[in-house]
């Protein structure tokens, strides 16, 4: 006996489906709608996390919180915006909360070290990690809406527009925060130039 093909052959054609039409089938219950979703985006939301948080413990959590609440608010999104900034809304949510239940700011070692090339001597090496480790101690101490705001920009590439459709304010906003939050990590960066 050979194996059941999908119902009508459906789970091919979501995988390349656009997200509005996932959503809209999410919304409705289709299970396998969702997990598409989950798999197309889940990658940079931990990354997102896990820059604004700093550890991969609570960033796992802020991602499966807003995978878990985005399912129960499906049948409530209406598209008036995409599906990414959407979701990307309610992770930078579950990520703020996170860090305001924290008693004392936290550290930001999740930033990305670059590799020593197979030139480059144990010196350099160890120059190339202590940059990366203020550089993450520099973007531990920005205020958490300027982290999420120039993660998003720096680190996503996202437009102006979009962050502000993200953190729920203005592009005027977003654009104070960028400046506020590259002006700190100027300063605080100082002895690395």
């Amino acid at each position: 006996m050979s194996p059941r093909p999908p119902a009508s052959g459906t789970v091919d054609g979501l995988l390349t489906a656009p997200d509005d039409l996932l959503a809209t089938r999410a919304g409705e219950g289709d299970e396998e709608a969702f997990a598409i979703l989950m798999r197309r985006h889940s990658r940079l939301l931990l990354a997102l996390a896990l820059h604004t948080l700093g550890n991969l413990q609570d960033a796992e959590d802020a991602v499966q919180d807003a995978f878990i609440s985005a399912w129960r608010r499906l049948p409530e999104f209406r598209h008036a915006c995409a599906f990414s900034t959407w979701i990307y809304r309610i992770t930078v949510n579950r990520c703020l909360n996170s860090l305001r239940r924290r008693p004392a700011p936290v550290p930001l070692n999740g930033v990305a070290e670059p590799t020593a090339g197979v030139d480059s001597s144990p010196a350099q090496a160890a120059e190339e990690d202590a940059l990366a480790s203020a550089l993450a101690d520099a973007l531990g101490a920005l205020e958490p809406r300027q982290r999420v705001c120039w993660i998003l920009r720096e680190l996503h590439g996202l437009p102006y527009e979009q962050i502000a459709q993200v953190t729920g304010t203005s592009q005027q906003t977003v654009r104070g925060r960028l400046y506020r939050a590259r002006r700190s990590l100027k300063e605080m960066m100082g002895p690395w130039r």
